[in-house]
């Protein structure tokens, strides 16, 4: 089970990312959005994998009418991902937003 605090700890360590309110909640990006606090418990985060995700863990992935036109964004329910799948899709979604990943597919370190 992941929370809000470990998404906040998991962005915070990775190079140049900052947290601000995005519509209200606590949101972090590194060029662009990395991840938002949808609602209580339940995450957006950037992915190439949308549709593989929820159709193999619907009870993690999952979107609304809202993310259709944003193939990219999946909503994640934190109180059933593990820390370190969490952390995996953070990592893709940092790449996604911006982010530079070394050569080990880790941010890279400035």
């Amino acid at each position: 089970m992941a929370t809000e605090a470990d998404v906040r700890n998991l962005a915070l360590a990775m190079p140049a990312v900052t947290e601000r309110l995005s519509w209200g909640q606590p949101a972090w990006f590194a060029k662009t959005l990395l991840a938002r606090i949808w609602e209580p418990g339940v995450l957006t985060v950037k992915t190439e994998e949308r549709e593989a995700l929820a159709g193999t863990e619907p009870d993690i992935f999952f979107w609304t009418p809202h993310h259709e036109r944003s193939p990219r964004l999946v909503l994640v329910r934190l109180a059933r991902i593990d820390v370190k799948l969490l952390e995996e899709l953070l990592q893709d979604s940092y790449r996604l937003a911006g982010g530079e990943l070394g050569s080990r597919g880790r941010p890279r370190e400035y």
